[in-house]
């Protein structure tokens, strides 16, 4: 799959191609409507399907300071855009000149002199352009001026977890500040997932028989509400049952706030220095204080078992 970031970098003899446009953090079960209904109206008509989101979000320009959380950086919805079919993702740097476009001129600029267009995908809810002026209406009306179709993917809505309401990333990142990681699987069809680099930390779980991995979280990561965990590390392609505290380590007056994965029942691991993922698949319990050290330690060795069971059961569904 190609990568661009920015328009120059789409090749000069770029030909015709069906588009779809959007933020797609996260890239959701909606999403994936989206964009598998982009790709097969690509492979119907020979050419290539191409996704054009954006770097920083639009809200951080329009509204410096109000980024939100992000349930994946743009590498991570690359690969799960390739792994739908698609052939290109295009980034476009979201700055403030970029902001002032107007919709008939992203028309042209993006979707007509560089990509091309042959047909253009979208949701019901689709905005674009200056002051988010521009919808589906106004660019299937672009689309007869300028020979592309417009294609509008319907909604579906979430099951019990998510009440009932259209899948969105913005109910994906309630879920997750509130610790319902299960329910945000639900809506992005796989376990939330964090990355980052493991650093040194206090290095009191390794002190505890306990040794974690202290996360360094990419900026404005979606993280879980503080509590303990299971899911899985990831490091080198393989994935190792983890149990993970996220929270500011209230046993010990932390105060900073970290992720921290164990994997369970390996031993001498050294991930210093790797870039790792880590996958939420359950809450287990919230963060708490004991009163002694043994009582920490007891609890951890059950927080461990739970961990065990919940992996091995999801697990064994997969297979």
């Amino acid at each position: 799959m190609q990568r661009w970031r920015g328009l120059e970098d789409i090749p000069q003899d770029w030909g015709r191609s069906v588009v779809t446009i959007g933020s797609y953090d996260g890239v959701h079960r909606g999403h994936q409507l989206i964009i598998r209904h982009a790709v097969d109206r690509a492979r119907q008509l020979g050419v290539p399907a191409v996704v054009v989101t954006f770097d920083p979000h639009p809200s951080e320009v329009v509204r410096p300071g109000s980024h939100p959380p992000l349930l994946a950086p743009h590498h991570r919805r690359a690969e799960l855009m390739a792994e739908l079919g698609v052939d290109a993702v295009l980034i476009l740097p979201f700055t403030t000149e970029f902001s002032k476009l107007s919709p008939a001129d992203f028309v042209v600029k993006v979707l007509v002199d560089r990509l091309h267009a042959r047909a253009v995908v979208e949701g019901p809810n689709f905005r674009f352009g200056h002051k988010a002026a521009g919808n589906v209406e106004f660019l299937t009306e672009q689309g007869k001026e300028h020979d592309f179709e417009v294609e509008v993917v319907e909604l579906h809505l979430t099951g019990a977890a998510g009440g009932g309401q259209p899948f969105s990333s913005t109910l994906t990142r309630r879920l997750v500040a509130e610790g319902d990681v299960a329910g945000a699987a639900e809506i992005l069809g796989r376990p939330h997932r964090v990355e980052g680099v493991v650093v040194r930390g206090a290095q009191r779980g390794r002190e505890l028989g306990f040794p974690t991995a202290n996360v360094e979280t990419l900026p404005h990561t979606a993280i879980p509400a503080d509590g303990v965990y299971a899911g899985w590390l990831h490091t080198g392609g393989e994935a190792m049952p983890a149990a993970i505290s996220v929270g500011t380590n209230p046993q010990f007056d932390g105060t900073e706030r970290t992720v921290e994965a164990y994997a369970i029942d390996r031993v001498g691991l050294d991930l210093y220095g790797l870039h790792v993922a880590v996958d939420f698949l359950a809450y287990v319990r919230g963060q708490a204080r004991f009163d002694t050290l043994d009582a920490l330690l007891e609890q951890m060795a059950e927080d461990v078992k739970r961990c065990r069971e919940l992996v091995a059961e999801a697990d064994a569904e997969v297979r």
